[in-house]
């Protein structure tokens, strides 16, 4: 037997075993102590049914810490087990959560690893006629069994939280609680500006405290997210903080949130003048995406979403930029319902709206699903996020989030140019095709001071490089780390000498 001491927060399950050794040979309960003898690889766990090779507590030799586990569930219980003693009976109960024991550092104890995998699971649906009462999608979608769905219409308590933008509200506000209770839902609908000027800690909270007031049962009643995507990501956020993660749906109304924040698994508010500072990766249970929903939005904002998907386009899909090149005045035209019956369609577009969502939609989550939570920060989704945030939020509101991507874009087209890494005559369609889609490629406030301020955020926050991700080729694109800053000048002088020709011609053709 040897003597070692038993740290404090063992002391209860040593005095457990103690207790009952005592109560077998009829003596009185002893008091707990601190200093225990065991047998130095006795182990410290009640036995279950199957006796397990435990993890030692205290060993004589450096080896035998050096070991991992599985964890096995044993009716209530998880335990750690050696893998060459998981049965073949058990594996439905083993967890994928991993526990490795070694000593620590410094040799005065026990390190524990623990590797537990996060998954999510959602579906991102297109629909039609979401707000349609005998579509019951918005209300039962989200579940994945038969049994699901059968439990929650045979439940009493129908009920649901939509937040809303004012301004999607005063629209479609009226119909969205005329589709719950036809369909015998009580609606609560939570509405407030949602502006890049409001996306804030205080407007987030005030989205808690409606959840907080509508007291959701956490896990039957997900909150339902209806707008542009400010409104997606507070809601989200929102979502996320309250009770550490309650189920939460987006139903994007603008083309850029169709497209872009409602796919992914980000949240966030702007904090101390920075974008989306504050925020979390935690995905929606579910995304519905209504073309339909685009009818009541300004060519504006659609011009907007485009910025988006020519980001696509220009990383990794030749054919979509080339349908962005061909068809993007008729998308802005028809407000992307090309299919609808009322438009007068000669074929020569067939159905171009459908092909650049998917394609738009197919290339985002391509490029986001294996790399969910950014453990990879060479993204080709961050192409136009290397400036914009800064510009964005200097002259807000003056700019959209798409326009000033599409600024930071045009910019970073000249840098490949410069680099040698497009011709000039990609280059030309490009911008050619950015003008088309009525977003802006310049801006005099993105001056190569902010330039070199934006680079110094980037390699803060990216482990100490630039991450840059450059087109070499129209739908090519590579990660760049070492961008000479001589490149970055010359590309600021000839990138405001095209943009000025470009706004030359444009005068002319408006003559």
């Amino acid at each position: 037997m040897s003597l070692f001491h038993i740290p404090l927060h063992s002391t209860v399950i040593a005095s457990m075993n103690h207790q009952d050794a005592c109560l077998e040979s009829g003596s009185s309960t002893p008091e707990a102590e601190l200093c225990v003898e065991f047998p130095i690889m006795e182990p410290l766990y009640p036995q279950k049914k199957k006796a397990y090779n435990k993890p030692p507590i205290y060993a004589e030799t450096m080896d035998q810490y050096e070991t991992s586990y599985k964890l096995v569930r044993v009716k209530d219980t998880w335990n750690c087990v050696h893998a060459d003693d998981v049965s073949v009976d058990e594996q439905n109960r083993v967890s994928e959560s991993l526990i490795s024991q070694r000593l620590a550092p410094d040799n005065n104890g026990l390190s524990w690893s623990i590797e537990a995998p996060i998954r999510f699971s959602y579906n991102i649906t297109e629909c039609t006629n979401l707000l349609d009462p005998s579509n019951d999608v918005l209300i039962y979608g989200h579940l994945t069994t038969p049994e699901e769905v059968a439990a929650a219409k045979a439940n009493p308590k129908k009920r649901r939280l939509v937040v809303m933008d004012e301004t999607v509200s005063d629209i479609y506000g009226d119909k969205v609680e005329q589709y719950f209770r036809l369909n015998g839902f009580e609606c609560t609908i939570f509405a407030l500006e949602t502006t890049e000027e409001t996306k804030n800690t205080e407007s987030m909270l005030k989205i808690a405290e409606a959840i907080n007031k509508f007291h959701p049962e956490r896990r039957s009643e997900p909150i339902i997210a209806i707008g542009g995507g400010v409104c997606l990501d507070m809601v989200g956020l929102a979502a996320t903080l309250f009770r550490r993660r309650t189920p939460y749906i987006r139903v994007p109304t603008t083309l850029l949130s169709l497209v872009d924040a409602s796919v992914g698994a980000k949240t966030g508010v702007n904090f101390c003048e920075c974008k989306n500072k504050l925020g979390a990766y935690v995905p929606p249970v579910a995304v519905y995406l209504d073309r339909s929903f685009l009818i009541t939005v300004s060519r504006r904002h659609l011009s907007n979403g485009m910025g988006e998907i020519l980001k696509m386009a220009l990383m990794k899909h030749r054919e979509l930029f080339e349908l962005l090149e061909t068809h993007g005045q008729y998308l802005l035209d028809t407000q992307f319902q090309d299919d609808s019956p009322s438009l007068s369609n000669d074929g020569s577009h067939n159905n171009v709206a459908v092909k650049v969502v998917r394609l738009a939609i197919q290339t985002m989550i391509e490029e986001l699903a294996p790399n969910l939570w950014e453990d990879d920060l060479d993204r080709l989704v961050d192409f136009g996020h290397l400036v914009s945030p800064a510009l964005e939020m200097k002259v807000l509101p003056a700019l959209y989030h798409g326009e000033a991507v599409n600024i930071d874009m045009a910019y970073m087209c000249v840098v490949a140019y410069e680099l040698g890494r497009l011709s000039l005559s990609q280059l030309k369609r490009i911008l050619s095709c950015m003008q088309a889609l009525e977003l802006p490629i310049y801006h005099p406030y993105c001056d190569s001071e902010l330039v070199k301020s934006a680079l110094q955020t980037r390699f803060k926050h990216s482990g100490g490089k630039m991450r840059a991700p450059i087109p070499v080729g129209l739908g090519e694109a590579e990660i760049f780390n070492d961008i000479p800053t001589e490149v970055l000048e010359r590309a600021e002088i000839t990138w405001r000498q095209l943009s000025a020709s470009y706004v030359q011609e444009k005068r002319k053709l408006s003559r």
